[in-house]
């Protein structure tokens, strides 16, 4: 079996040190003591990386059981909820309260755009009587960034408690969950952590804690309750038994990132050129604004689709680029420069690839795009 290279928008490439973390022997994380040491120090270098001092736990499931552990364990039948709805995510999170009995207040922006702040102000100048509010930080199918830095604070002004999706965005993009006054901050391993898929964390708020402690109703699941999860450590007790060796493994990710002091100037360098080297081609970003540093989401030249070009590319450079789906089907690519494929060799030969598919499907383009990056990236990494 020969493995890809793979340059998509998560998962991402793993580095040795946390491959080799995760092959070290290991104990029996519900009887060892030492273990919910262990996990307790893993959440709070967790908490450091995310600049706060709420609760963080980790949790045994991809991503998306983040976003719906959050939604379990703050959703009430008949509760409110405002969505922040310029993506897929950004919608999907909708389904979520509504699985769970809320009723999901739709906030509509502009797909190929942040949220518009002056626009959200006035919404909630006319209706702000929401329990909790949902925001995706970046959509990963689109590439939106959104301003959570000052959507959190204008909602936390209303009394509105606030879930942030930051799962394709926090590594790559700052993220200061304290001071943007964010109470659920949601996060996954395969990301701008760099490390193998199937571990959610997230923060909580002391506020969030007592929404849940104080439902009429129980909350309507227990692998996504979250407060079965408040009192692990002195009780030493694990409400599941915990995957040890992709904890051990985040730990060793974590620490990469804490050790890398450039780790954000990196990601906005490196796409800030490769945005440059894709409009200097010719080529049209999917995105008017909001350009994340994570995701490079780029419209596929009429005549062709999203897979003809994704398969050229895996067939012919053993590379992996990603289409995208839902609305966006057929229509994009995607790169993720994200983590450890936020580096100049790995764009260079992205771009490389990228350039031979379109020219074999005889699109013409205006310059070379690996040329154009290197020319424009401030950093040299």
């Amino acid at each position: 079996m020969s493995i890809p290279m793979i340059m998509t928008p998560g998962p991402t490439s793993v580095r040795e040190n946390v491959r080799l973390a995760r092959a070290i022997e290991t104990t029996n994380p519900d009887l060892d003591l030492e273990f919910y040491d262990f996990y307790k120090e893993t959440c709070d270098k967790v908490g450091e990386f995310l600049k706060t001092k709420n609760s963080v736990r980790i949790l045994s499931g991809e991503g998306i059981l983040g976003l719906e552990a959050a939604c379990a364990s703050l959703t009430e039948a008949g509760d409110r909820v405002l969505v922040l709805d310029n993506g897929v995510f950004g919608k999907g999170f909708g389904d979520f309260v509504k699985m769970y009995g809320g009723e999901p207040i739709y906030f509509k922006g502009d797909r190929r755009e942040a949220i518009n702040i002056d626009e959200l102000k006035s919404f909630l100048k006319k209706d702000s009587n929401f329990k909790y509010a949902t925001i995706v930080h970046c959509d990963t199918p689109s590439g939106v960034l959104n301003p959570v830095q000052d959507i959190c604070p204008l909602l936390k002004e209303k009394g509105i408690l606030t879930v942030v999706d930051s799962v394709s965005a926090m590594g790559g993009e700052e993220l200061k969950v304290d001071s943007w006054n964010i109470d659920v901050a949601l996060g996954a391993s395969q990301k701008c952590l760099s490390a193998p898929t199937g571990l959610s964390f997230l923060s909580i708020s002391d506020e969030a804690f007592s929404a849940m402690e104080n439902r009429k109703t129980p909350i309507g699941s227990f692998y996504c309750n979250l407060l079965v999860w408040k009192d692990y450590y002195e009780k030493k007790w694990f409400p599941y038994t915990p995957p040890i060796s992709d904890i051990v493994g985040l730990r060793k990710a974590v620490d990469n990132i804490l050790e890398d002091k450039r780790i954000l100037q990196r990601h906005e360098s490196i796409a800030n050129a490769l945005r440059n080297a894709i409009t200097k081609a010719g080529l049209n970003l999917y995105t008017r604004n909001g350009y994340s540093n994570t995701v490079t989401v780029i419209e596929v030249p009429e005549g062709i689709n999203s897979k003809q070009l994704t398969d050229y590319i895996l067939k012919e450079f053993n590379l992996m680029i990603a289409g995208s789906f839902d609305f966006l089907e057929g229509k994009v690519i995607r790169i993720g420069n994200m983590g450890e494929n936020a580096t100049k060799e790995k764009v260079i030969y992205t771009l490389n690839a990228l350039q031979s598919a379109l020219e074999y499907y005889k699109i013409n383009l205006k310059a070379n795009m690996a040329k154009e990056f290197i020319q424009n990236l401030k950093i040299n990494y």
